[in-house]
């Protein structure tokens, strides 16, 4: 991903560390309380590993970058906005650290947290 020639070699960077921009910029983001797994194997692979790439897929293909989100988001917060949010926060820290532009980012609520008022 994102190859480019200098005069001293190539620099490449990896699906994992867009991943990582990507987690910083979701916690950033205000009424996100955390990532969720994509999925079962996934959710049993973080409880042995804190990776966090947890809960972000990027995908490109050669000239596209698709990201998908799993996020978990305070309850009381309007939904579409923090998704709204999440998908312009994202673009933004990708495109600045990484300088390619991302076709698409797909933010997949996977859950409510109720935050305790103490």
């Amino acid at each position: 991903m994102g190859k480019e020639m200098t005069s001293l070699g190539s620099i490449n960077i990896s699906p994992n560390a867009v991943a990582s921009i990507v987690y910083h910029a979701v916690m950033e983001t205000y009424g996100v309380v955390g990532l969720a797994p994509k999925n079962l194997a996934e959710g049993l692979a973080h409880s042995i590993t804190r990776e966090p790439a947890r809960g972000v897929a990027v995908h490109y293909d050669g000239e596209n970058i698709n990201i998908d989100v799993y996020i978990i988001i305070e309850y009381g917060t309007r939904i579409a906005s923090v998704a709204e949010s999440v998908a312009n926060s994202v673009r933004y820290q990708v495109e600045k650290a990484i300088g390619v532009k991302v076709n698409s980012i797909n933010v997949h609520i996977c859950g409510l947290r109720v935050s305790n008022s103490d």
